[in-house]
Formats: structure tokens, C-alpha cells, sequence
């Protein structure tokens, strides 16, 4: 159907996947549309070959560092004990990372029946600072890349956030950048992802939310696989 109505394709490649909440199927796509972004680049001429073939080697590492993620889930499991009876959760995320944000939000609550929140770092103060107490875990996405001076300017504006969240007796879960230290004496919590260009980050940082959903979700007895009222595939309208 999508073939013949589309102008064109891209398939993800995934493979089969029984789980509602698929971490490989979102990462695929993130993937797909990273490749299609270096095409439109090249083709437009928006970046020269040596940039192009410089973030294509970049993207060849992210399953190396995906890999160390995973070796590292105990941190997640340790906050799912932790969180699992919280009734409520805040996800914040400035530019490219409020999708992230938004992502985390929706997995919590698809697979372990808790409300969760995403938005956007910036606007903050129009609503959830409202919310905000000592029963709010708020995860906040504080990742940065070093050799990018627009990065690092979100991601100070990131660590205000963070720091008025704590003044509000908020409980902050920081998914933080490893060889952060910084982080460690503002935020409760910090999840760590390995170092990466920042528009190759949102591979890397949705890994840990989606371990911390499905950590929570088991402690809560829900069932991962399959959560209640929802579909693998959408077949009506």
C-alpha cells in the first residue's frame, strides 16, 4: 500500500518484532532518517565529501556504543526499584532532544501504565514547574557534544533547568554524557551515554529511557510485550 501511494520508500530493516514497544524499530528509523539527511546533504551540496564521509564513519560506531549502554543496566534497573510505585513522571529535552524527551514519556506510559509527560526544557515555566515537588521524578535530558559550541549552549541552559528543578525539591534523573562529572553534584540520579556528535545522540539516549520503562513496567507487573489497548499495527482509522 505504502509502495504504491508514496513517491518513494525507506524501509528501517528491523526485522520482525513481536513487542509493542520496539527499542530497535525507533532506533532504525532514527537511523534511516539520519542516511537520508546525509543524502539530501550531499545532493544539495550542503556539506562537502570529507564531512559527509566523516559522519557516516560516526554513525559506524553507535552500535559499539550501544553495546556498552547495555553492559550498564543495572543503573536502570537500581532506579526502577527506586520509582516503580511513582504515579507521575516529567521528561525535559531542549532542541533535539525534546523528541527524545517526548519518546521516554510515551514508553513509560505505554508499557508500565504510569503518566509521564515529555517537554520542551525551554517553556518549562509555562506548566510544569507547576507540578513540580518532592513525589515528581523528572528525567532530564542533559547529553553534550563538546566540538559543538551550539550543543554545549543548550546544554547550560539544560543544567539551569536542571538546577531549578532542585530548587523546587524536585527529584532529577539526569541522562548525562559519560566523562560528565559536573552533573553528578546537581542531579540525584545520572544515566550515562557514551560521547557522540550530537546529531547522532537520540540513538544513544533513548536506550536507557526505554530500559528504565521496561524495568519499571516488570516491577509493576505489567506486561512488556503486549500493554493493554494497544496494537503492533494500526488497521482501522
Amino acid at each position: 500500500m505504502i509502495t504504491r501511494e508514496a513517491a518513494g520508500t525507506i524501509y528501517t530493516h528491523a526485522g520482525p518484532e513481536i513487542g509493542v514497544a520496539s527499542t530497535k524499530a525507533f532506533t532504525c528509523q532514527l537511523t534511516a532518517l539520519y542516511l537520508f539527511a546525509l543524502y539530501l546533504a550531499q545532493v544539495r551540496g550542503a556539506m562537502t565529501a570529507e564531512q559527509i564521509r566523516t559522519a557516516a564513519q560516526e554513525l559506524t560506531l553507535i552500535p559499539g556504543k550501544l553495546e556498552t549502554i547495555f553492559t550498564h543496566d543495572e543503573a536502570c534497573e537500581d532506579l526502577a526499584k527506586r520509582f516503580q510505585r511513582s504515579h507521575d513522571f516529567l521528561f525535559l529535552g531542549r532542541g533535539i532532544h525534546y523528541p527524545i524527551a517526548l519518546e521516554g514519556a510515551l514508553k513509560l506510559k505505554e508499557v508500565s501504565y504510569i503518566h509521564a509527560e515529555g517537554y520542551p526544557a525551554g517553556e518549562m515555566k509555562h506548566g510544569p514547574n507547576a507540578l513540580i515537588d518532592e513525589n515528581l521524578p523528572v528525567v532530564i535530558i542533559a547529553t553534550r557534544d563538546v566540538n559543538n559550541p551550539d550543543s554545549m549552549l543548550r546544554y547550560e541552559k539544560t543544567m539551569s533547568n536542571l538546577k531549578e528543578v532542585k530548587a523546587r525539591s524536585g527529584v532529577v534523573i539526569a541522562l548525562a554524557t559519560e566523562g560528565d562529572e559536573e552533573i553528578k553534584e546537581s542531579a540525584d540520579h545520572v544515566l550515562y551515554v557514551p560521547a557522540a556528535p550530537e546529531e547522532l545522540s537520540p540513538i544513544l539516549e533513548i536506550v536507557p529511557l526505554q530500559l528504565l520503562a521496561y524495568h519499571i513496567a516488570v516491577r509493576r507487573g505489567c506486561d512488556v510485550d503486549q500493554p493493554r489497548n494497544l496494537a503492533k499495527s494500526v488497521t482501522v482509522e
